[in-house]
């Protein structure tokens, strides 16, 4: 991937209100990276639609490419009128959203998109949208929950922990927000699903558990402490379910790191349960960070 690639974030736009707070939000993540913003409305409308449908016509296709358009210019709008130093590129695409954004996230260093609206083309929901771009996008997906939420620099980036490869990936996405953003980091890791017999679970003796697994964390945190010395981190290690815990940090937060697939994930499940609900439920945005594919990105 070039240079000029890497530093683009991807912003899908759909029309909505959430779209434009989507599309400010975006701005400030670029203008942090001292990335450009690249704004993109998937046009789901094709020619094919209109054989065997002579009512639909290509006058009302005209009508709504306009409407895509001027979606698209307010959206640039927004965005420029939040970071005036980014620059802003528009892009109609005819195709399927979900498949025009994985396309573009081969080319991106971040994709965002709202939590609300997206889901109004073709009655595509959030979570089928959201899911499958988190699932097969190749590069880091933010879901822009609570986009419109002014929070202090002082409010944290969390990040989940369970000692996979792709949560190293989301640690180190986390690290580098959190530097970007001057903002202190919190670290969650958790254990509940360490014993799954309750019966077993009154013979183990918790306070050792609980100081290994404060251990393990702390090893997984003390190399990035290095690269990151001005990051400040509280460590959460608590026996609690991973997604209450995430949720319960996510209150006051800027942004929720997590992975793709965790320890626990089903092959058939990339997303994973943690994700997922976290997905739909954080009051703020979500980061969803993959495994690295060998040779996916180049």
């Amino acid at each position: 991937m070039s240079t000029q690639q890497a530093r683009t974030v991807v912003v899908g736009i759909d029309g909505s209100d959430s779209a434009l707070e989507t599309a400010r939000w975006a701005a400030d993540e670029a203008a942090r990276r001292r990335s450009r913003i690249r704004l993109v409305h998937a046009f789901g409308w094709t020619t094919e639609l209109l054989v065997g449908h002579p009512g639909l016509g290509e006058q009302r296709r005209d009508v709504l490419l306009d409407h895509a358009r001027r979606h698209l210019a307010a959206a640039a709008a927004a965005a420029a009128e939040r970071a005036p130093e980014v620059l802003v590129e528009q892009e109609l695409v005819v195709g399927h959203p979900i498949a025009v954004l994985v396309a573009e996230s081969r080319r991106a260093e971040l994709l965002v998109i709202g939590d609300r609206g997206l889901g109004r083309i073709g009655g595509l929901l959030l979570g089928s949208v959201a899911i499958a771009l988190a699932s097969h996008g190749e590069c880091p997906v933010v879901v822009a929950r609570g986009a419109e939420k002014e929070l202090p620099a002082s409010a944290p980036v969390v990040v989940g922990i369970d000692g996979s490869p792709v949560s190293e990936r989301a640690l180190a996405f986390a690290y580098d927000e959190a530097a970007l953003r001057g903002a202190p980091l919190v670290a969650v890791h958790t254990w509940l699903d360490l014993v799954a017999d309750p019966a077993v679970g009154l013979l183990m003796d918790w306070d050792a558990i609980e100081a290994e697994e404060q251990a393990v964390l702390g090893e997984r945190l003390a190399g990035w402490a290095r690269k990151y010395p001005d990051v400040p981190v509280r460590r959460v290690v608590t026996r609690d379910g991973p997604t209450h815990a995430l949720l319960t940090e996510a209150a006051g937060a800027q942004l929720v790191v997590v992975g793709s697939r965790g320890r626990g994930g089903f092959r058939g499940l990339l997303l994973g349960s943690v994700g997922h609900a976290v997905l739909h439920r954080s009051p703020c945005p979500v980061a969803v960070v993959r495994p690295e594919e060998p040779g996916a990105r180049g």
